[in-house]
């Protein structure tokens, strides 16, 4: 008897506009002045986007120093770089196109801004990620303070001024745990300035609103990404905390392990912005070959945004 398998597939999921644009970019830059070319980190955390670009001549380096060839084209990737990054690339005389997301531009922009009219400034994020340190890096050294946790927003009393505090946030938080930090803050220091528009990108509140919907759902959830995205390791914690511990963070099919899957009746799948849907349905195909399948497509809202390319490749 075919086991009968129910599979609750979250929307949105899967690439955002910044991710999308940033591919893009990569493939305009190559057909442009062909290969091979440079990109300074992961231009998005995902081992398949990343394999994928390899085989198409991109060769990805952390610092520009690792550059061989000064005269080919540099991208940096989508999380955003420090200003030393583009100064550099000038300096050294490379061709660079910046693929940063334009969210997090803007979180660049409100720092600057913040800066400018002499705040003292609160990042809400996550040390060591390539968009915190390019935030960071946008401002002199000390400038910006970094809150990971409720223990830091309690804690936090490195104050001149208490009428000149503001705060920003990383775009890929969970905006649950974001929610208390901004909270404790809030109250130990009523007169701190918000960001005029929340600073979460709109990709990772879609994508975890639908995971809090099928969570409850699920017997064992998969969110499709790699180890290293943050929007993909919020969704694993967003999805436990919303009413399946049995949540897995997985990079491809292969992980999945197909043949345990076979007896659950509920399963889960949903993708992090930096994985392309080809992935998600390898996974679906994959539980179809041992199973009856019924796909339950359960969406939050519908995304209609996009970004524009860079004048540089029109």
């Amino acid at each position: 008897m075919t086991n009968k398998i129910t599979i609750h597939l979250a929307s949105p999921r899967g690439f955002c506009a910044g991710v999308d644009r940033a591919i893009e970019i990569v493939k305009k830059t190559i057909k442009k002045y062909g290969a091979p070319i440079y990109v300074r980190h992961e231009i998005v955390h995902n081992k398949y986007v990343v394999e994928n670009l390899k085989k198409q001549g991109v060769i990805f380096i952390e610092e520009l120093d690792k550059i061989s060839d000064k005269s080919r084209p540099v991208i940096f990737s989508a999380h955003g770089v420090p200003k030393s990054v583009p100064n550099s690339a000038k300096m050294k005389k490379i061709f660079f196109v910046d693929a940063t997301c334009p969210l997090v531009t803007k979180v660049h922009k409100e720092v600057e801004q913040l800066n400018k009219n002499s705040f003292q400034i609160l990042l809400i994020g996550h040390a060591n990620h390539p968009e915190v340190i390019g935030t960071m890096g946008q401002l002199p050294k000390g400038s910006v303070y970094l809150i990971e946790t409720i223990n830091d927003a309690t804690s936090y009393n490195n104050l001149s001024n208490k009428e000149k505090l503001a705060y920003v946030t990383q775009t890929t938080l969970s905006i649950d745990d974001t929610v208390e930090i901004i909270k404790i803050l809030k109250d130990r220091f009523p007169n701190i300035q918000s960001p005029k528009k929340d600073d979460i990108c709109y990709a990772t509140t879609n994508r975890q609103l639908a995971v809090k919907k099928i969570a409850p759902l699920c017997d064992i959830l998969f969110i499709i990404g790699s180890k290293n995205s943050s929007n993909s390791l919020r969704l694993v914690e967003v999805a436990k905390k919303s009413g399946c511990e049995n949540t897995f963070l997985i990079d491809s099919k292969n992980e999945s392990k197909a043949n345990d899957i076979q007896k659950y009746k509920n399963i889960g799948i949903t993708s992090g912005a930096s994985a392309p849907e080809k992935l998600v349905f390898d996974l679906i195909n994959e539980i179809k070959k041992n199973a009856e399948v019924e796909i339950k497509e359960i969406e939050v809202t519908k995304e209609k945004i996009s970004f524009k390319l860079p004048k540089t490749l029109n």
